[in-house]
Protein backbone atom coordinates (compact mmCIF):
# COMPACT_ATOMS: atom_id res chain seq x y z
CA UNK A 1 0.00 0.00 0.00
CA UNK A 2 1.15 3.49 -1.08
CA UNK A 3 1.72 5.96 2.29
CA UNK A 4 -0.24 9.30 1.54
CA UNK A 5 2.07 11.80 2.03
CA UNK A 6 0.82 15.09 4.09
CA UNK A 7 1.12 17.12 0.74
CA UNK A 8 -1.41 15.10 -0.94
CA UNK A 9 -3.68 15.27 2.04
CA UNK A 10 -4.71 18.87 1.15
CA UNK A 11 -7.69 20.53 2.68
CA UNK A 12 -10.01 23.13 1.67
CA UNK A 13 -9.14 24.85 4.73
CA UNK A 14 -6.01 24.00 4.53
CA UNK A 15 -5.47 25.42 0.70
CA UNK A 16 -7.90 28.63 1.48
CA UNK A 17 -5.74 29.24 4.55
CA UNK A 18 -2.50 29.35 2.64
CA UNK A 19 -3.86 31.70 -0.07
CA UNK A 20 -4.75 34.19 2.59
CA UNK A 21 -1.46 33.69 4.17
CA UNK A 22 0.13 34.87 0.94
CA UNK A 23 -1.72 37.63 0.12
CA UNK A 24 -1.45 39.21 3.66
CA UNK A 25 2.48 38.83 2.88
CA UNK A 26 2.80 40.09 -0.31
CA UNK A 27 0.43 42.83 0.87
CA UNK A 28 3.02 43.89 3.42
CA UNK A 29 6.00 42.94 0.53
CA UNK A 30 7.25 40.47 2.80
CA UNK A 31 9.62 37.12 1.41
CA UNK A 32 8.50 33.85 3.14
CA UNK A 33 11.57 34.02 4.30
CA UNK A 34 11.37 37.52 6.29
CA UNK A 35 7.95 36.65 7.40
CA UNK A 36 9.79 33.42 8.68
CA UNK A 37 11.95 35.60 10.40
CA UNK A 38 9.44 37.81 12.11
CA UNK A 39 7.44 35.10 12.95
CA UNK A 40 10.15 32.59 14.61
CA UNK A 41 9.31 30.13 12.15
CA UNK A 42 11.27 28.04 9.44
CA UNK A 43 10.52 29.33 5.69
CA UNK A 44 9.81 25.94 4.50
CA UNK A 45 7.00 26.02 6.87
CA UNK A 46 5.84 29.06 5.95
CA UNK A 47 5.84 28.09 2.13
CA UNK A 48 4.20 24.80 2.97
CA UNK A 49 1.41 26.34 4.55
CA UNK A 50 0.85 28.60 1.68
CA UNK A 51 0.39 25.64 -0.37
CA UNK A 52 -1.76 24.15 2.01
CA UNK A 53 0.19 21.27 3.00
CA UNK A 54 0.14 21.80 6.37
CA UNK A 55 -2.34 21.73 8.91
CA UNK A 56 -1.32 24.63 11.01
CA UNK A 57 -1.58 25.01 14.80
CA UNK A 58 -3.18 28.02 16.62
CA UNK A 59 0.37 29.03 18.58
CA UNK A 60 1.79 29.20 14.62
CA UNK A 61 -1.50 31.32 13.66
CA UNK A 62 -0.73 33.40 16.61
CA UNK A 63 2.46 33.77 15.45
CA UNK A 64 2.19 34.54 11.72
CA UNK A 65 -0.46 37.18 12.64
CA UNK A 66 1.71 38.80 15.33
CA UNK A 67 4.45 39.31 12.54
CA UNK A 68 1.86 40.72 10.18
CA UNK A 69 0.54 43.06 12.51
CA UNK A 70 -2.53 41.44 12.41
CA UNK A 71 -5.29 39.36 14.22
CA UNK A 72 -5.68 35.90 13.85
CA UNK A 73 -9.64 36.31 12.72
CA UNK A 74 -8.38 38.15 9.73
CA UNK A 75 -6.93 35.02 8.26
CA UNK A 76 -10.54 33.42 8.35
CA UNK A 77 -12.48 36.61 7.32
CA UNK A 78 -12.68 35.44 3.79
CA UNK A 79 -12.67 31.50 4.58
Amino acid sequence: MKKIKPKDRKTDLQIAFGKILREKRLEQGLSQEALADLSGLHFTYVSSVERGERNISLENISKLANALKINPRDFFLEI
